[in-house]
């Protein structure tokens, strides 16, 4: 395990105020990247240094602390030039890490699809190639472990050249399962069930939440980016309608602009969904501010005119839980739920089918089996519920937009009751 050393700076009093939830989140990616944090500095400093990004007396301060520790890693909360990043490494005699990299690094260890691990890749390579001037090409001193994961020390010892031309190989893959998956998402976008998709800051139980309505088993993790690659499973209502569910990857301040690519493995789902999920930590103390940086990033990738429904999760945490669950049963607003324990989740349910299926209603078909091709068509603008048969007809339990089925008016069957 590599002994790390955190190092934040405020340019600003809002910065200088922020700090400690910053340097939190910086502690949980490090734990998640495998870490050991050894110690933490801080510096308020008005104007950053272009040669170390901290003072002198800063740096000074970092290599006895350093030797005092016995730490072997030093990660910056912020952008490191690849200047100030081959500064801070001569000086301390050891690998420094800027926030992006570390982010990165934990993407090429959670990634499992090919269309993951190729977005990690190329974030990685995008991100190291400006670095490679000044160090050579071999980046032998750097060693192993966190920071060097994902391309692997080979490709980063080829020469400039080989690496844009991995980056542009990368692209066209990329692009081509891509294309893959919007055709996916075209022929689900034809079928009349409708998707929902999560989002949420890391760690506020957005996979806790899709295993509670899925009913399935999931990885669950108190580490951030527990969830990298797409899933998808079917939920179902108790009278048999059912929606496809979908998770995403859990969004943090400070996205590297190589991850916005990234993310879109998991992202593009959004942009076909019928509903978005904001899961929300209620008992998360700055949970305003993480709410913020989700609705930047969705606004960033282009999504916009897809009803949202805003889960508050955790409310089992929270001494007024009664009352934040009622008021999701008598509001049409925000849903509070406890994912971990089941409460909340039917009014959340409720909110869902209202959204996804207001348009339809409940009917009834005997179609003559001589009219059989009738069915066919049905797949395409209704929900089937059930389907049987008899000797002469096929009778159909469904979910259809009224306008639409008023053609059929002659097969609809009133107040079926035995299904």
């Amino acid at each position: 395990m590599e002994n790390a050393i955190l190092v934040h700076i405020a340019t600003n009093k809002k910065e200088k105020l922020e700090a400690e939830e910053s340097m939190e989140e910086l502690k949980g990616l490090t734990r998640t990247a495998g870490a050991d944090i050894r110690g933490e500095i801080f510096q308020f400093r008005p104007k950053i240094s272009p040669k170390y990004l901290i003072g002198e007396g800063k740096v000074s301060e970092l290599i006895d602390l350093k030797e005092k520790l016995q730490a072997n890693l030093i990660i910056f909360d912020h952008n490191l030039t690849p200047i100030q990043q081959r500064n801070l490494e001569d000086k301390t005699q050891v690998k420094v890490i800027d926030r992006n990299q570390l982010i990165l690094d934990i993407f090429a260890q959670r990634a499992r699809s090919k269309e993951g691990k190729l977005q990690v890749e190329l974030a990685q390579l995008t991100y190291l190639l400006p670095r490679l001037l000044g160090k050579g090409v071999t980046l032998s001193r750097l060693g192993g472990g966190i920071g060097t994961r994902g391309p692997g020390e080979k490709k980063l010892e080829e020469d400039r050249r080989r690496i844009q031309d991995r980056i542009t190989n990368i692209k066209k893959e990329i692009l081509n399962i891509q294309k893959r998956r919007a055709s996916q998402r075209k022929r689900r976008k034809n079928n009349p069930i409708p998707s929902v998709s999560l989002v949420g800051y890391t760690n506020t139980g957005k996979s806790t939440l899709f295993n509670c309505l899925s009913h399935e088993k999931m990885f669950t993790s108190p580490l951030l980016f527990a969830t990298l690659d797409p899933i998808l499973r079917r939920v179902s209502f108790s009278d048999g309608l059912y929606f496809f569910l979908s998770d995403t990857v859990g969004f943090i301040k400070k996205i590297p602009v190589e991850l916005i690519s990234a993310f879109k493995a998991t992202l593009e789902e959004l942009k076909g969904a019928d509903c978005i999920l904001h899961i929300i930590d209620v008992y998360y103390p700055n949970h305003e501010s993480q709410i913020e940086a989700v609705e930047k990033t969705l606004s960033e990738i282009g999504i916009s005119d897809i009803p949202v429904i805003h889960v508050y999760n955790k409310a089992d945490l929270m001494p007024n839980k009664e009352e934040l669950l009622e008021k999701s049963r008598l509001s049409n607003g925000r849903v509070y739920v406890s994912a971990k324990t089941g409460e909340g989740i039917q009014a959340l349910k409720d909110r869902l089918r209202s959204i996804l299926f207001e348009n339809m209603q409940l009917f009834y078909l005997r179609i003559p089996k001589s009219e059989r091709k009738l069915i066919q068509s049905f797949s395409k603008w209704t929900v089937i519920l059930k389907k049987r048969e008899d000797d002469d007809s096929f009778e159909l339990k469904l979910m259809a937009d009224p306008g639409l089925i008023l053609k059929y008016l002659p097969y609809i069957k009133r107040g079926e009751k035995n299904w």
